[in-house]
């Protein structure tokens, strides 16, 4: 039997470098040879998710979403545009971080799809947060003497959005790499803006749970942190706030090593892919960063 791995991503139409690392973990997976295709989704870009399935040929695929949550659109959106007979979001049977996968049928193609949770809260997102410390600082021992944040949007609408933040916050802190670490958010409490209130270390390294560099990351955060008073003109790394120099790193998504978490999704459903595995952690510095 044929098997095929989807990627499902939001995308924008209003910036062009938002299914840029959808396109880039979709490739490393690729190169591995694990699939017998691999193919990238998106809701607001083409190929859109309502027409992914029909130009796979595999019989099996298994379906990973390039989320950071559970919620609205891997609970609704995501089961409703590829037509999942049967979907339930009680199939995850998970508290908000817990979701694993579920197998059900395409409505309209036949295909058994494997669907996954999402990415963003597989128990290696941690090591890639931390994977993303190590390429900020240029130090692949970074955490005596520093401290990090991990930052989420945070919203009312999806108490999950938060769980998750803080999910790989206490995974990261209980692996005693770093000297600090906080869950920080945009738009609830506590709030990233003041990042240096929160921590005694000089040194802050500032990771952002986000799948891709956007408006979110590349503009609010830093001037709300005070790195910038202009995004356009950028911003040094680290950046002297308050007295703490803060590292501050951009996306978590953009990181080489989330290819792999694309993959431990995938084998958790079942997947026979532990070589790419294997050969992806090699080609991306990864490592148990959390000492799992």
């Amino acid at each position: 039997m044929t098997q095929a791995l989807v990627i499902a991503a939001h995308g924008s139409h209003l910036n062009a470098e938002s299914s840029t690392p959808t396109f880039d973990h979709a490739d490393t997976i690729r190169a591995t040879g694990a699939f017998d295709e691999v193919r990238e989704a998106f809701w607001k870009e083409e190929p859109h998710f309502r027409e992914a399935l029909r130009v796979v040929d595999a019989d099996e695929v298994y379906l990973v979403p390039l989320f950071i949550s559970e919620g609205y659109f891997t609970e609704q959106v995501i089961p409703r545009e590829f037509r999942l007979e049967e979907w339930d979001p009680e199939l995850w049977d998970s508290d908000g971080t817990s979701a694993t996968h579920a197998t059900l049928r395409a409505e309209d193609t036949g295909q058994t799809v494997h669907y996954c949770g999402p990415v963003g809260t597989h128990d290696s997102m941690s090591d890639v947060i931390v994977r993303r410390a190590e390429s900020v600082t240029g130090d692949d021992d970074v955490g005596d003497g520093f401290g990090l944040a991990v930052v989420g949007h945070g919203t009312e609408r999806n108490e999950n959005s938060a769980k998750a933040i803080e999910y790989h916050a206490d995974r990261i802190r209980e692996s005693d790499r770093f000297d600090e670490v906080k869950a920080l958010f945009m738009d609830e409490e506590p709030e990233v803006d003041d990042v240096t209130d929160f921590f005694e270390s000089d040194d802050v390294v500032v990771v952002p749970l986000f799948v891709a560099d956007g408006y979110h990351t590349q503009e609010d955060i830093p001037e709300d942190m005070g790195l910038t008073d202009d995004y356009r003109t950028g911003w040094d790394t680290p950046a002297e706030v308050d007295g703490h120099r803060i590292w501050y790193s951009g996306a978590v998504g953009t990181e080489p090593l989330m290819a792999d978490v694309v993959l431990e999704r995938a084998a958790d459903a079942g997947a026979d892919v532990e070589g790419a595995i294997e050969r992806v952690k090699a080609e991306t510095g990864g490592s148990p960063a959390t000492g799992d």
